[in-house]
């Protein structure tokens, strides 16, 4: 059985903030939007990766939103690709889908 506290990513070469959320604090990366891209494909599961213009819908806060708004949180030692509401509604990359036309 793999232990929680043995997994962790390295960190991002971004400056952070910390983002309080009730009784936690959360590190939130502040990434240049010349390096969007390139943390997009680091950090996106799926293929093929989505282009930064893009629409998403986000199924916790029920709204669309632009790939390129993301932001990227770190906790517990993870890296989390997130929607632009994860402190609203707590959607990371896998509550977002496709808007289909």
């Amino acid at each position: 059985m793999i232990k929680r506290e043995n997994l962790s990513d390295p960190r991002l070469p971004f400056p952070v903030q910390t983002v309080s959320v009730g009784d936690e604090t959360i590190e939130e990366y502040i990434i240049p939007d010349d390096k969007k891209e390139a943390v997009l494909h680091e950090l996106y599961p799926f293929r093929p990766f989505p282009s930064l213009e893009e629409e998403r819908y986000d199924l916790h806060a029920e709204k669309k939103f632009r790939v390129r708004d993301f932001r990227v949180t770190r906790e517990g030692g993870i890296n989390f690709l997130v929607s632009p509401y994860y402190f609203e509604s707590g959607g990371t990359v896998i509550d977002w889908v496709p808007i289909l036309p």
